[in-house]
């Protein structure tokens, strides 16, 4: 490899920083023509500043580094354990990795990231899908299909990441999430209008009245820039895409956030900045946080996400909570009284398949309650098997099944 201190020929772009060694990249962020010595210099010290700026760590502190072992968690395991040990910031720090089942993906990224353990010297946690929902990805991929499996894997993850940072009793999750990640999710929040997490999303700090806050130290880092560190530090990291992401939404707003960097590179950062100074209106109702009544995890429902998505798992309904209709937590939810029992009702347009597949392989004897509603009507069936529920449903449209629950 040539060596940049040599002397130059003539017509040599030299850095501008140092204007001494040769140009080895170009940096995204700010097109500036910059050798490898200054690019590590600046980027390490843009994130200290954003670490002093923002008072992300305070000495003392635990922190778990939410580690997947691809190049955003292991760049920052990296810079955070460098700039720990430069700047004295005090912190103990640990690795905290999610294990959601994906064959071929998880499986192998997470040996990254147990090589990563090992270079770093920092302890690993590992908290499993499997061990905290008795589900795994592949399992739910098996049941639902490729169109929303994102969702389910979301939901469990936040969760499951702040199971795990409980376990290992930390102060703080910091995550690899960077500024092409947040623009995506400011772009996103406003397609979906969903105003809640959109005057949420730019917070270089969040879930302080949570049980555990997360921060992001690489709020205004690019993702080419830490692809570029990765590479010229040759650090370990895990390349490969999750194989059920595809066709994820996310994946739309990440090429629209790319071809305007290809046009404007400021155009990241403008997005942040105007993400932070969105102003919602004092009329606009915002959900009261609340916790699940069934796992105690913060909810503004009466059941949190995590638990409408396993209960649909569980009853063989995958689709319950997903999309509009919001399953256990709508409004037609209540609670039926009979006997000394309780029947909950469930909304939702239940299909003929998807009725189908709760009932399989189930001896159901309880009681079956149908709600109709063209004309509004409840019917209850006693001993109802499949093939009777089957026979009923014939006559009747598919969508106007509003609820179907049996008790047994």
């Amino acid at each position: 490899m040539e060596d940049d201190t040599k002397p130059k020929k003539p017509g040599t772009r030299l850095c501008c920083a140092c204007n001494q060694r040769r140009a080895a990249l170009k940096r995204p962020k700010t097109l500036e023509q910059i050798c490898r010595e200054c690019f590590y210099a600046v980027f390490e010290e843009e994130i200290h500043q954003v670490i002093l700026e923002n008072k992300l760590f305070k000495p003392g502190e635990r922190i778990a580094i939410g580690a997947s072992g691809g190049k955003d968690s292991t760049v920052l395991a990296y810079v955070l354990s460098e700039l720990n040990r430069r700047h004295n910031y005090g912190l103990d720090l640990f690795l905290l990795s999610v294990d959601e089942g994906i064959t071929g993906y998880r499986d192998d990224s997470l040996e990254t990231v147990k090589r990563n353990e090992l270079q770093y010297g920092l302890p690993l946690k590992i908290v499993s899908y499997k061990d905290l929902y008795g589900w795994t990805m592949d399992e739910i991929v098996k049941m639902i299909g490729l169109k929303n499996n994102c969702t389910f894997c979301g939901v469990f993850r936040r969760q499951a990441l702040d199971r795990g940072a409980a376990l290992l009793k930390v102060d703080k999750v910091a995550t690899g999430h960077n500024a092409d990640d947040i623009a995506e999710t400011v772009l996103l929040n406003i397609l979906r209008g969903d105003i809640a997490r959109l005057s949420r999303c730019t917070s270089i700090i969040t879930g302080e009245d949570g049980p555990i806050p997360r921060c992001k130290p690489f709020k205004y880092t690019y993702e080419k820039e830490i692809v570029m560190y990765a590479y010229f530090k040759k650090l370990d990291y895990f390349s490969t895409e999750c194989i059920y992401s595809p066709n994820a939404y996310r994946g739309f707003a990440r090429e629209f956030i790319k071809d305007l960097e290809r046009i404007r590179p400021r155009a990241i950062l403008d997005i942040i900045k105007s993400g932070e100074d969105f102003r919602i209106a004092t009329s606009t109702k915002m959900p009261e946080q609340g916790t699940c009544e069934r796992c105690g995890y913060i909810s503004s429902q009466k059941w949190c996400k995590a638990c409408v998505l396993l209960e649909g798992l569980n009853r063989g309904l995958p689709k319950l909570g997903i999309g509009r209709n919001q399953g256990l937590n709508s409004d037609a939810k209540e609670d039926i009284k009979k006997d000394g029992r309780t029947k909950r009702s469930s909304s939702g347009l239940a299909l003929h398949q998807e009725i189908g597949m709760w009932l399989n392989g189930r001896e159901t004897k309880g009681d079956v309650f149908l709600f109709d509603i063209h004309p509004t009507k409840v019917f209850q069936i006693e001993g109802i098997t499949q093939i009777v529920l089957n026979t009923w449903l014939m006559g009747h449209p598919p969508k106007s099944i509003v609820l179907v629950h049996i008790v047994s």
